[in-house]
């Protein structure tokens, strides 16, 4: 017997899943499977590169496979809601993948496309649809689909539509579905307003758990440098020339950021390209198709491919910006060591994201290993009164604002412990916080 077949899954869909090389089973798959195809409701935790896709996609699709009917028009049996396009791409390419050919109507609806054509194809029916909120609501707001035949909700990637701002959004769709449905909540991390949505919208539910929340994949080798600001660019293309035929995922915080960055790898003769949120879908898409058949090397992007990007090949993934917000540090360095392959994460650390570095590694409950560089000491300065007031004393103490950072003698990755340009960055900061207060 198929091993999926004995997790309860029909011999059929195993036969296809065994065609497209799936024969074992994930540890979420294993757990999550049985769960979904009893009925009942699911949360699922599971570092990212875990096959969490599957674990919801196979008993849903097995289990409208056996209705036998089409879906009614502009009906909707089962919502799959991801916080980005890329994701919802992933997510959708997937479901047609594990149904082999099958009769079920997948469809996706995302911003940045059009919304005549996608309209269109929900006049048909659906019997999965994978959608962004932002997209879905447009939609529902123009009539163009009902929700009242939505028997399943799958929330993925839960803690990103969360920081996202999506909270709204999933309360004004939650309203227009069936209070009789199975609700699937997936993601890797489990920040407490998680729990309150888990509560507000699961029903009783099974909670599956693999993985510690913020844990990364155990074949990833992650490492840090410690290197003044100015000299990332130059360090980036040290490490990146090292393996120019290894595929490279490069992240930055801003828009602004990445494309600044590609633009700099491609002069230096990088086969680079670009994602994020200025790019219009189309633009996405070929840059993604591009760096998955190898024609371009490097793909710099903000967090919008943190969860969105699933192509086995990626050996490296770098931090060029550490992000704001730590879990997303573990989503990112998730994009490399797919499929049971080893990858590398290295991370650059200016003297002005020690508190970044710090919330990460807590997250990680561990150290993040130094490859180059020591890390940033502080060292603590009194806050000058603020012009046509009268000052506030020793205010609160956080990388950048209200500090100096520096390095010990002779240590340090373009770190020159105190360096003019450090010196000069945080005069412009406590310039800045002054123009602020006035």
């Amino acid at each position: 017997m198929n091993k999926f077949e004995a997790l309860g899954l029909s011999s059929k869909l195993s036969a296809k899943l065994a065609e497209n090389g799936l024969t074992d089973p994930t540890p979420i798959q294993e757990e999550a499977i049985p769960i979904v195809l009893s009925g009942r409701d699911v949360m699922g935790l599971a570092q990212t590169g875990t096959g969490k896709t599957a674990a919801f996609g196979l008993p849903i699709i097995h289990n409208l496979i056996k209705m036998g009917t089409k879906p009614d028009p502009k009906s909707v049996r089962a919502l799959i809601l991801a916080p980005t396009r890329e994701l919802a791409k992933q997510i959708c390419d997937a479901l047609v993948v594990f149904q082999g050919g099958g009769h079920l109507k997948i469809n996706m609806v995302v911003g940045g496309l059009s919304m005549h054509a996608q309209k269109k194809r929900l006049e048909r029916g659906t019997d999965i649809l994978v959608a962004t909120p932002g997209r879905l609501i447009d939609l529902l707001e123009q009539k163009a689909l009902t929700l009242q035949d939505a028997h399943y909700l799958v929330l993925d990637e839960a803690d990103q539509m969360l920081d996202m701002g999506f909270i709204h959004a999933l309360r004004q769709i939650a309203k227009l579905l069936p209070e009789k449905r199975q609700t699937l909540l997936f993601s890797a991390t489990m920040p407490k307003l998680m729990e309150e949505l888990a509560a507000t919208y699961l029903d009783h539910p099974r909670k599956v758990q693999v993985a510690p929340p913020g844990k990364a994949a155990d074949k990833i080798t992650q490492t840090v440098h410690f290197v003044a600001k100015a000299a990332k660019g130059e360090l980036l293309v040290e490490l990146l020339d090292k393996h120019r035929d290894d595929l490279a995922l490069v992240f930055c915080r801003t828009k602004h950021g990445a494309e600044k960055l590609m633009k700099t790898l491609d002069k230096k003769g990088f086969a680079a390209g670009s994602i994020h949120g200025n790019k219009s879908q189309n633009q996405r898409d070929r840059a993604l198709l591009a760096f998955k058949e190898g024609k371009l090397r490097i793909l710099v992007a903000t967090d919008v491919a943190a969860r969105g990007i699933d192509i086995p090949d990626v050996g490296y993934v770098y931090n060029f910006d550490l992000p704001n917000v730590p879990e997303n540090y573990v989503h990112r360095i998730g994009r490399t060591a797919r499929a049971g392959k080893e990858g590398e994460a290295i991370a650059f650390c200016a003297p002005d994201e020690m508190g970044e570095l710090k919330s990460i590694e807590k997250v990680l409950k561990k150290a993040i290993p130094v490859a180059s560089g020591s890390r940033w000491t502080a060292l603590e300065e009194e806050d000058k009164p603020k012009r046509g007031g009268g000052g506030r004393g020793r205010g609160p103490k956080k990388p950048g604002g209200g500090r100096r950072f520096s390095q010990k003698p002779g240590q340090g990755a373009g770190g020159d412990g105190g360096s003019p340009k450090l010196k000069s960055g945080n005069r412009r900061r406590r310039n800045r916080n002054k123009s602020r207060a006035a």
